[in-house]
C-alpha cells in the first residue's frame, strides 16, 4: 500500500510521529521542538536547496577546521548569542547577591598548574603590569576559604597560548586558592581586547553580516568551593572599545571593573566573588557525578 503523500505543511507532524515512542522523555522534548522550528524556520524564509547546500558545506567546514585547539562550533554558538542564552537561563535563579555569571569560551584548558598566592602567572609576558586581587565569599558574606580560582587570559598580543607558538605551554593560565580570610591575589600582564578566530566559516558569516569580530579584554575565572554552584565568569576591562558589542555577548556590566595606577606604576584589580550556595538538588546530581 502506498504510504501518505507527504506536503511541505504534512511532513513536520510525520517527523513527530516517528519521535512518539522514544524511550527518552527529555531527548524526546528536545527532539520535537527541535524538529517543530527547524521546519517552521525553513518555511518562514522559504529556504531553498541551494541555500540548503550551503549551509550543509558551512558546518562541514566547521567541523574540518575543528582541533584540540579550536572549536568552531563553539565560536559559531557564542557569536550566535546562543552560548549566552544558554548560559542566562542556566543562572538566573542563581540569587541577586551572586556574581554573574560569563561565557567559558573555547581556549579553557584542564590541569593549569596550581601556584601560590601573590604568584606571577604571566611567565614573563611582555606587557603592563597587572595586579588582581579580592576575595570569594557567600552571599551571605561570610569568607570562603580554600576556593579554587582557575584563572586564565589572552596575552596583550590577543593570544591565547593555544594560538601562539611563541608562548610557553600554560602561559598565563593558573590555580590559586583563596585563604583562611577568603582572600586571593596574583600577578599578570593586562590583557587586550582581540578579535575571535575569524579565519573559518563563522569569520566569513560575520564579515557577510557586517559584523566585528572582536572581544573586549577580559580575565576568565571559574571559581569554586565545597557546597557551592561552580561560578564560571569574567571581569571585563572599563574603558575597553568592545564592551557594548562584545562578539560573543559575553560581557556584563556587573562584570566590568577599573585598572587602578599603583604607586609604583603598576596597574591592579580589586574584585570579591560571590558564591550562590547549591541547592539540595545540585549537590546531590554533583555527588552522583563524582561517584561515577
Amino acid at each position: 500500500m502506498a504510504g501518505q503523500k507527504l506536503t511541505d505543511q504534512s511532513i513536520t507532524a510525520a517527523v513527530l510521529e516517528r519521535l512518539a515512542d522514544s524511550p527518552n522523555p527529555r531527548l524526546k522534548q528536545v527532539m520535537e521542538s527541535l524538529v517543530s522550528h527547524l521546519h517552521q524556520f525553513a518555511r518562514d524564509v522559504h529556504l531553498t536547496t541551494e541555500e540548503w547546500s550551503l549551509a550543509i558545506d558551512f558546518l562541514t567546514a566547521a567541523g574540518h577546521i575543528t582541533d584540540d585547539k579550536r572549536q568552531e562550533f563553539i565560536l559559531l554558538s557564542d557569536t550566535l548569542g546562543l552560548s549566552a542564552l544558554v548560559d542566562l537561563m542556566e543562572h538566573r535563579d542563581a540569587g541577586a547577591r551572586a556574581t554573574e555569571s560569563s561565557l567559558l569560551g573555547p581556549f579553557y584548558r584542564l590541569s593549569a598548574p596550581e601556584v601560590q598566592l601573590g604568584a606571577d602567572i604571566s611567565n614573563g609576558t611582555p606587557g603592563e603590569p597587572l595586579e588582581v586581587r579580592g576575595a570569594v565569599r557567600s552571599a551571605e558574606g561570610g569568607a570562603i576559604c580554600d576556593a579554587l580560582l582557575d584563572v586564565w587570559q589572552a596575552a596583550p598580543n590577543g593570544l591565547y597560548d593555544v594560538q601562539d607558538k611563541s608562548q610557553s605551554g600554560m602561559n598565563l593560565r593558573a590555580r590559586l586558592r583563596s585563604d583562611a580570610r577568603g582572600h586571593f591575589a596574583f600577578r599578570t600582564v593586562k590583557p587586550a581586547s582581540y578579535p575571535v578566530p575569524d579565519d573559518g566559516p563563522v569569520g566569513k558569516m560575520l564579515r557577510g553580516l557586517g559584523r566585528h569580530p572582536f572581544r573586549p579584554a577580559h580575565i576568565h575565572f571559574i571559581v569554586s568551593a565545597p557546597g557551592f554552584h561552580i561560578l564560571t565568569t569574567a571581569l571585563y576591562i572599563n574603558g575597553d572599545r568592545y564592551l557594548e558589542t562584545d562578539a560573543v555577548f559575553g560581557s556584563r556590566p556587573s562584570l566590568v571593573v577599573d585598572c587602578r595606577r599603583e604607586s609604583n606604576g603598576a596597574q591592579s584589580i580589586d574584585f570579591d566573588f560571590v558564591l550562590a550556595r547549591a541547592t539540595r538538588r545540585a549537590l546531590r546530581i554533583r555527588t552522583q557525578s563524582a561517584d561515577g
